[in-house]
C-alpha cells in the first residue's frame, strides 16, 4: 500500500483562499505544473526559494507514492520588460546590450540556472519544454480564442478581449480584482493602441523591424505574449485539465489570471485545481535589487564573493535555512540568519550520524510510531516544513537521550526512527551531509597530494617513466597537475 492512503493531505488554494483537502484528478498519479526562470540572467535568490519550494513539494508526492509528472518551463522569448504588452523583450534587450544573438543569452543562463539548482541538490522536473519549442502549439491555441470570439487581431497583433470574457466568466477570480475597479483604475488608451480595453493582453505581437526573435504566423511575423506559453506547454503536458499549477506570489497577476482566462476561452473548463503561489524573500528587512546593492546571488552564497555575508556556506546550509519558514510566508535573508541556522544544521546532521551508536533494549520508553506520524501531519498541513523541522528535532533530542541512556528503545523501533529521519531530512527536505561530502573531499585532496609525492620523488630519482605514468593517470581521472616553482598543484 502507498503512504498516501494512509494520509490526508491538506493544499492552501489561492483560487480559494483556503485550506483543501488535496483529491488528485487521477487515483495514485499527480499533473504537476511550474512557471520556471526568464533565461536572460542570473537565477535570484527569491527565485531559487520558490523552485525550492516546489521541488521540495515534488519530493513529499514523490515520496508518499504518488507517480508526479512535474512540467517547469523554461521561457526563452515573449517576456515583455516590466511584464506589459509594449516593450522590448528581456532576452532580446539583453542580446542587443551584450551584442550577442538572443540564443546565446539564452543557452548562458539555462546553464547557469541547471548548475545553481544542482549544487543545491534539486531533483530534475519530469519534462522542462521552452516556449521557443512550442511555437505552434501557441499559434493554433489563438486560433481557438479567436475563433470563440474572445480573441481579435489589429494590425498584425492579437489581443485577449477581458471585457467581453467577462461577461460569461470571472476575470480575476485568482487574485480577487474587480473587473470594472481595474478599468476605472487604468488610464484611457491614447489612440495609438491596438487594444480595445486597456486590461485586454496580448496573444500575439507583430515583431517591428528591429525586433530580432520572430516567427510566422497567420497574423504577422511576431511573437507569442508571455502568458501564453504556460498554457500551449501545461495543456500539452498534462491536459486541459490537471492538479497542481505553482510559481511565485508576483505571477498571481496577471500571469496566471491570464492563464486561467486563456484556458477557459480555448477549452471552455478551469485548467487547474489547486493553484499554489511561494512569497517574496527579502535581504536584511529590505527589498533585493542590484540598483542599491542590497542584493545577492546564489552562487555568491556559496563562495563567499559578496558584501553580505560574513564567510561562504554550504548549500545544504543555505537550503536548511530557508526550508524553516513555510512557503507562503515572506522570509527575511540576513548574516545572522544563516549562521544560526548553520549550527542548527550540524546539530540535526551529528545526531544522524550518531544513530549507529545507539544501543537498543528489549522495550521502548519512546513513542516513535506517534513521533514519525507528527512529521507526516507537518507536511501533510499545506507542506509545513518548519513544523517538520521542529519534529526532526524532537527526534535529535531522542537520539541525545539515547545516547545518554535516559531512554531506552527497540530494535524495531530504532529502524523506524532511523528511517523515518533519513527519509524527511534527506528525501524530503533534499539535505546533504555536507560533513560526510567535506570528509570525502579531504581524504581525495589527501590522497592526491600523496600521489604529487610519489611522483616528485621518482623525479628526483630520474625515474621519469614512472613520473609520467602518475601524471598521465591522474590525468585520465580528471586530474590535471601543474608544475610551478612553488611546486605542483592539481585542479579537478
Amino acid at each position: 500500500m502507498s503512504i498516501y492512503n494512509t494520509q490526508t493531505l491538506k493544499i492552501y488554494n489561492s483560487l480559494s483562499g483556503e485550506k483543501e483537502t488535496f483529491v488528485p484528478i487521477n487515483e495514485g498519479s499527480i499533473g504537476m505544473y511550474v512557471c520556471g526562470p526568464t533565461v536572460y540572467s542570473n537565477v535570484h535568490l527569491g527565485n531559487l526559494r520558490t523552485f525550492m519550494s516546489f521541488d521540495v513539494i515534488f519530493r513529499y508526492f514523490t515520496h508518499l507514492g504518488y507517480k508526479v509528472r512535474y512540467v517547469r518551463n523554461i521561457t526563452d522569448v515573449g517576456h515583455i520588460v516590466d511584464d506589459v504588452d509594449e516593450g522590448e523583450d528581456k532576452i532580446a534587450k539583453k542580446a542587443r546590450l551584450e551584442q550577442l544573438e538572443p540564443m546565446e543569452v539564452v543557452q548562458r543562463y539555462t546553464v547557469d540556472f541547471h548548475e545553481i539548482l544542482k549544487a543545491f541538490n534539486f531533483l530534475p522536473p519530469s519534462i522542462e519544454p521552452t516556449a521557443t519549442g512550442h511555437i505552434i502549439e501557441q499559434i493554433e491555441i489563438i486560433k481557438k480564442i479567436i475563433d470563440s470570439g474572445i480573441g481579435y487581431e489589429a494590425n498584425g497583433s492579437v489581443y485577449f478581449d477581458v471585457v467581453k470574457f467577462n461577461k460569461t466568466n470571472n476575470y480575476g477570480k485568482l487574485s480577487g480584482r474587480n473587473i470594472e475597479d481595474m478599468l476605472a483604475n487604468t488610464r484611457d488608451l491614447d489612440g495609438q493602441s491596438d487594444k480595445r480595453n486597456p486590461q485586454d493582453f496580448a496573444l500575439w505581437k507583430k515583431a517591428e523591424p528591429q525586433h530580432i526573435m520572430r516567427w510566422p504566423s497567420p497574423w504577422s511575423d511576431g511573437f507569442p505574449g508571455w502568458h501564453l506559453e504556460c498554457t500551449a506547454m501545461s495543456t500539452k503536458y498534462l491536459g486541459n485539465h490537471f492538479d497542481i499549477h505553482g510559481g511565485g506570489m508576483d505571477l498571481k497577476f496577471p500571469h496566471h489570471e491570464c492563464e486561467i482566462a486563456q484556458n477557459e476561452a480555448c477549452t471552455g473548463q478551469t485548467p487547474v485545481n489547486y493553484w499554489m503561489h511561494a512569497n517574496m524573500l527579502t535581504l536584511n528587512g529590505k527589498k533585493m535589487a542590484k540598483s542599491t546593492g542590497n542584493n545577492i546571488l546564489p552562487r555568491e552564497i556559496l563562495t563567499g564573493e559578496n558584501t553580505i555575508l560574513s564567510k561562504a556556506f554550504p548549500a545544504s546550509v543555505a537550503r536548511f535555512f530557508m526550508l524553516q519558514a513555510h512557503y507562503r510566508s515572506i522570509l527575511d535573508f540576513s548574516d545572522e540568519a544563516i549562521v544560526a541556522a548553520e549550527k542548527g544544521y550540524k546539530r540535526l546532521m551529528e545526531a544522524i550520524d550518531s544513530l549507529k551508536q545507539i544501543k537498543t533494549s528489549s522495550n521502548s520508553s519512546l513513542d516513535i510510531a506517534d513521533w514519525k506520524q507528527l512529521c507526516y501531519d507537518a507536511m501533510n498541513d499545506d507542506f509545513n516544513t518548519p513544523i517538520l523541522i521542529a519534529q526532526l528535532f524532537e527526534g535529535v533530542r531522542f537520539i541525545n537521550l539515547l545516547k545518554e541512556n535516559k531512554e531506552s528503545i527497540s530494535a524495531a523501533d530504532l529502524e523506524t526512527l532511523a528511517t523515518t529521519i533519513h527519509s524527511f531530512v534527506f528525501d524530503v527536505l533534499g539535505l546533504e551531509n555536507q560533513k560526510a561530502t567535506d570528509n570525502s573531499n579531504d581524504k581525495l585532496e589527501g590522497t592526491i597530494n600523496m600521489l604529487i609525492g610519489m611522483r616528485n620523488k621518482a623525479r628526483a630519482d630520474k625515474d621519469f617513466a614512472m613520473s609520467d605514468h602518475i601524471r598521465d593517470q591522474l590525468l585520465a581521472l580528471g586530474i590535471q597537475l601543474k608544475d610551478s616553482k612553488e611546486g605542483t598543484s592539481f585542479s579537478i
